[in-house]
């Protein structure tokens, strides 16, 4: 993946969640999925343990791959994993 940057609307809802940028860098880098939402969007998704939660999310992470750096315009966690997981075919 080329080199990326955190918007700051990404970053306030990393701090507001709890998901560090050190998560993000990992999720794109080497997502569990990727989904390309539309020409301009890819979404990167991974499932990590959150300790103080002591469960497991869905990371998602909203990528603005236009042109470089990709920018992240956002980032959320859910527990409806199978809402937006994807099965392979």
């Amino acid at each position: 993946m080329a080199e990326i940057q955190i918007s700051k609307h990404a970053r306030e809802q990393m701090k507001k969640r709890g998901i560090s940028e050190e998560m993000v860098f990992d999720i794109v880098q080497s997502p569990d999925q990727e989904i390309s939402e539309d020409s301009d969007k890819q979404i990167y998704q991974s499932i990590k343990y959150f300790e103080k939660d002591k469960k497991e999310f869905l990371v998602r992470v909203f990528v603005n791959i236009i042109k470089p750096p990709n920018l992240v315009i956002t980032v959320y966690r859910t527990t409806k994993i199978e809402k937006y997981w994807q099965d392979e075919d």
